[in-house]
């Protein structure tokens, strides 16, 4: 088993208790790192990525909206939405978003419309959403006097390239492999003044993921597992890790591409046996460490991560913010 030393762990993270953006860096803020499970300690997939006075969301999942309140940040700070995939645990909170962004509070105040990009059927989405809360948007509309604008929502449906592009930072989409029926899903890169960070979204191991994350500073990648017993009896549970990325297989991309950090959120712990333990968060580092000794972090909802001239991780202290 490959391992790292304690120092240089040390040497490469810092824990902060504050979380400025610093200079001209980036910061990422997992909101959430979770799964389709309806738990409360990782809630569904969101990341947030700040740069300069921009504000981006990579995915909407469960308790996105109340995340970024908790960190007093409003809703209509997102000056974008993006989409990995369309799958209902990346997507159901793209509603509370949206419409609660909306509402003439300190958390909403939304007054231009509402950027959404992803794969193909994002604007039949959208489309969909905006004509499922038609009652309430008119009510509001009409009855409340609170901005059409604001409601409106600007979908797109993107393909792989350059899909952003604002004083100085830029978000590059790229497919990759969450099995042969959910395609495309894409992953992200976002660069800021010599900075970057790749988010995954959902793939099993991805040669395309590899070309767009060479020399990321940082890598945010999904990562599931199961034990061995529940793959050998279990076609269901082979179907879900087979399109997601094992520990050691995460570790063979990390190893490659030699980021200045990995995490992981999305974090899949499976079972579909209730005489099958899934197996537990704390497994994920030393199953790693088989095939990669570089510096990794278990994501959590709220830790934010600051991509400078050094890498600065912050965890939530217990409790929340």
């Amino acid at each position: 088993m490959i391992r790292m030393s304690i120092r240089a762990a040390l040497a490469t993270l810092v824990i902060l208790s504050a979380a400025p953006v610093h200079g001209q860096g980036l910061k990422v803020t997992l909101l959430g790192t979770g799964r389709p499970d309806p738990v409360i300690d990782r809630f569904g997939p969101a990341t947030l990525v700040e740069a300069g006075n921009q504000t981006l969301l990579f995915d909407c999942g469960r308790g996105a909206s109340q995340r970024l309140w908790q960190l007093k940040i409003p809703l209509s700070k997102v000056d974008a939405l993006f989409l990995t995939h369309l799958h209902s645990d990346h997507t159901v909170g793209i509603p509370d978003l949206w419409l609660t962004g909306w509402l003439p509070a300190p958390f909403g105040r939304r007054k231009a419309p509402f950027q959404v990009m992803g794969p193909e059927g994002t604007r039949a989405m959208m489309s969909s959403l905006k004509e499922a809360y038609k009652w309430d948007i008119r009510v509001r509309s009409n009855g409340e006097g609170m901005p059409a604008s604001g409601v409106q929502a600007d979908a797109r449906d993107i393909r792989q390239g350059v899909v952003y592009e604002r004083d100085g930072l830029k978000v590059t989409a790229f497919e990759v492999d969450h099995g042969e029926f959910l395609r495309p899903a894409f992953g992200y890169r976002i660069d800021y003044r010599g900075k970057s960070v790749v988010i995954s979204g959902d793939t099993r191991p991805s040669k395309n993921l590899i070309r767009f994350a060479s020399n990321a500073d940082v890598i945010v990648h999904e990562v599931a597992a199961a034990r061995p017993e529940l793959l050998e009896k279990s076609p269901a549970a082979r179907r879900i890790t087979g399109i997601h990325t094992s520990p050691e297989d995460a570790g063979k991309i990390f190893d490659r591409l030699k980021p200045r950090l990995a995490v992981y959120y999305h974090i899949v712990l499976l079972t579909t046996d209730p005489s099958i333990s899934a197996p537990t968060v704390q497994e994920l580092i030393p199953r790693t460490r088989t095939t990669y000794s570089g510096p990794l972090e278990i994501g959590e909802d709220l830790m934010t991560i600051l991509i400078g001239d050094s890498v600065d991780v912050r965890r939530s202290p217990p409790g929340g913010h």
